[in-house]
């Protein structure tokens, strides 16, 4: 069975009457002998194929799903085949077949075995696709148990479902999902070279130390998620201020890059600023070069708010991340943050920062962990709630103010509830979100740490009062 990427390049070659009705990139599964159809009627890839095209329109509008969901399909299919299942076969068939799928999947060959977030993904796809067959009339039957119970949101009571075919998750605590301040520090300085006491180090041998150094402190400085930072254009970067300042500095995120296309302002200190214009001017100049994509996008007349490309007047908000990719300047060269040799954009982040991680654990600190971009993100909210919560911004705030020079984020700073700003610089739909995320994480060590640091300063007042409130306990 084979997965093609629908384009519709040259579709007027084709006699047809219109342009077909496909998404761009929409994956489209078939057969071998490429028959949709056979004497028995409609094949399996049909209906899979259906459901593929109601993604944009039901909650999936990435390409990056498309085709995650679409390789699950197939790997489903083709297990369904070799045993000789009917995809919407009866409930005691699909159930058999699923448990074999799932012994293959997570304790089969090492060649089809299936990491823990590997096999989630392929259950959220076929769950998906089978609650499509069943309103759509096709399935008579699925192969999932469903359990349900309730539980308290917001103070409502709601209903909840879990699908049995989950794996149970490990406790938050097994494992480090952010970087304490001395090991980020650690990690800017391995982007850059640079052993833990800041010197070169002469065993360094990677490549654009100054990019990855910049790039580095901004992730670590404004939370933003992987598909975000990596679709950064140079002119997106928000000014510099005339003078330092403990205020941090607003930064937009750009929208159709955002996760599920939301807009949102998170926040960068002033020295990572400084280091990312630092970058532009004198790094990155020096990687200009001619390069070119296969089908360009010339920016002209290009400012902080969009830029005439091909001619027509566009807001960079309006571009999605695969055209930002082929955005250059008339000269040539990519208009991404981050640039390669002759121009050309460098996107590969994951492994650059795995590489750096294994270099600094081998190096210099054996407890070093893997860093992933999505722990850089955990790494910015840990750190940004400790300010919060030791009042640092609002301190700067304050003095902010006293200083006549005001803005509406040091306001915000002063009357805003830190889980609230929090929210906002992560982007969370609802504070409930900003609740659930940290608690997978070590917040009691902040709220504790922070009590150590004022406890001196506590009256005895207030020590009586909270000693009474666990006296009339007894």
């Amino acid at each position: 069975m084979l997965v093609h990427f629908f384009s519709a390049e040259g579709w007027q070659s084709w006699g047809l009457d219109g342009e077909p009705l496909i998404p761009e990139r929409m994956p489209v599964l078939f057969d071998d002998d490429f028959l949709f159809e056979d004497e028995g009627g409609p094949r399996a890839t049909r209906a899979v194929n259906s459901w593929l095209r109601t993604l944009p329109s039901s909650g999936a509008p990435s390409p990056n799903s498309w085709r995650a969901y679409a390789l699950a399909a197939r790997d489903w299919l083709t297990h369904l085949r070799r045993h000789r299942v009917a995809v919407f076969g009866t409930r005691q068939e699909l159930v058999a077949a699923l448990g074999t799928y799932a012994d293959r999947r997570l304790s089969g060959p090492l060649d089809e075995r299936l990491e823990f977030s590997s096999w989630e993904l392929q259950v959220t796809a076929l769950s998906r696709f089978y609650g499509w067959a069943e309103s759509e009339g096709l399935a008579a039957a699925v192969p999932f148990t469903v359990a349900t119970g309730k539980r308290m949101v917001q103070g409502q009571l709601m209903e909840t479902r879990h699908n049995r075919a989950r794996l149970r998750r490990p406790k938050p605590h097994v494992k480090v999902q952010y970087l304490e301040s001395d090991f980020a520090g650690l990690f800017v300085y391995g982007l850059a070279g640079l052993g833990p006491d800041g010197l070169e180090d002469a065993t360094f041998r990677g490549r654009f130390p100054g990019r990855n150094a910049a790039m580095g402190g901004l992730v670590l400085g404004t939370g933003m998620r992987s598909r975000e930072f990596t679709h950064l254009l140079v002119h997106e970067v928000p000014p510099l201020p005339a003078e330092p300042t403990e205020v941090p500095i607003p930064w937009v995120v750009p929208e159709l890059a955002a996760k599920g296309r939301k807009f949102r302002t998170t926040w960068i200190d002033y020295s990572s600023l400084a280091a990312v214009h630092s970058y532009i001017a004198l790094d990155r100049e020096m990687s200009q070069g001619p390069w070119r994509p296969r089908r360009p996008l010339v920016v002209e007349e290009a400012d902080f708010y969009g830029g005439r490309v091909n001619g027509r007047r566009t807001r960079w908000a309006a571009l999605r991340p695969e055209e930002r990719l082929r955005l250059v300047g008339p000269q040539g060269g990519s208009l991404l943050l981050a640039l390669s040799y002759d121009g050309r954009p460098f996107v590969d982040w994951g492994t650059l920062f795995r590489r750096t991680a294994r270099r600094i654990r081998e190096r210099f600190e054996p407890r070093f962990p893997d860093v992933a971009p999505h722990r850089c993100r955990h790494t910015f909210a840990m750190a940004t709630l400790e300010k919060l919560v030791e009042g640092h911004y609002r301190q700067a705030a304050q003095l902010t103010a006293a200083t006549g020079d005001s803005s509406g984020l040091a306001l915000y700073l002063l009357k805003a509830d830190p889980l609230l700003i929090l929210r906002d610089l992560l982007g969370h739909s609802s504070v409930v979100t900003t609740e659930v995320y940290l608690k997978r994480l070590d917040v009691h060590r902040i709220y504790r740490a922070a009590w150590e640091r004022t406890r001196a300063v506590i009256n005895a007042a207030a020590l009586a009062e909270a000693d009474a409130e666990f006296a009339e306990e007894f």
